[in-house]
């Protein structure tokens, strides 16, 4: 289902150039560029306090741009932020929901909130229910979801206005390892239809398992962008080479 008909799509989902993002005068990301071409499961990797956080604030407009631009699917994330944040769906890490909300309404609201009108919307909504495994679930409050429906919800919503670009910030956290094996069956099967997605995980074994491309920063800089293959290369793991960049180490 597609929302915005009509618009010229860009050959690239995610254009970062030159940006510079400074808390004060901390400086969060120095000077990074970089693009997602359409269709790519692209994995952003770094340690804690390396400007992973801060990139996806500037790309999704909860931080302001310092220097340099972004744009998502052709549209300036600042001089077009109505348009450029359609484009964009997030499953933040932190369930950021009224917790005694049902399940339904959880993503109908954004639905709503995107300007989906009445049919429209009961038809997207449900189809994701249904897409999610989610129906015998959608009278139920949040709070009384399990781990993994709750990160179905979130997903579900993130993706209810069909975005170009779905960012996944820790998606599996705090879920059992069946959980996981389903949600990374969604996420590979988003991907095969043709959804462009960011992955930003803790669980490298994910990141190489759904990964076309792994871009590591460390310190507010990009220390490696590689296809994932190319990281897995003399026998070594993605964790090896993620441990030796971010340690200092050039590959």
């Amino acid at each position: 289902m597609v929302f915005c008909v009509g618009m010229q799509q860009s050959e690239d989902v995610l254009k970062v150039e030159h940006l510079i993002k400074r808390y004060g005068t901390t400086l969060a990301i120095n000077d990074i560029s970089f693009s997602i071409p359409r269709g790519q499961f692209f994995g952003f990797l770094g340690p804690n306090g390396a400007g992973k956080s801060s990139t996806i604030s500037c790309i999704t407009g909860t931080a302001r741009i310092t220097e340099g631009s972004i744009a998502v699917d052709g549209l300036d994330v600042v001089n077009e932020y109505k348009e450029a944040r359609k484009k964009i769906g997030i499953s933040p890490q932190e369930f950021n929901v009224n917790i005694f909300e049902k399940t339904e309404d959880i993503i109908d609201y954004m639905a709503g909130y995107y300007g989906l009108r009445k049919k429209q919307r009961t038809e997207r909504v449900s189809h994701l229910l249904d897409r999610f495994e989610l129906t015998e679930h959608r009278e139920k409050a949040f709070r009384e979801l399990s781990g993994g429906l709750k990160r179905r919800v979130i997903l579900a919503r993130a993706l209810v206005h069909d975005p170009e670009l779905l960012i996944l910030d820790e998606p599996t956290a705090g879920v059992d390892v069946e959980q996981r094996h389903a949600l990374w069956k969604y996420f590979r099967e988003l991907n095969e239809a043709g959804k462009t997605i960011i992955l930003t995980s803790h669980y490298l074994e994910e990141v190489e398992l759904l990964c076309d491309r792994v871009v590591i920063i460390n310190k507010g800089k990009i220390a490696s962008d590689r296809l994932r293959t190319e990281f897995e290369k003399d026998d070594k793991t993605l964790e090896e080479r993620y441990l030796e960049i971010t340690k200092g180490e050039t590959y």
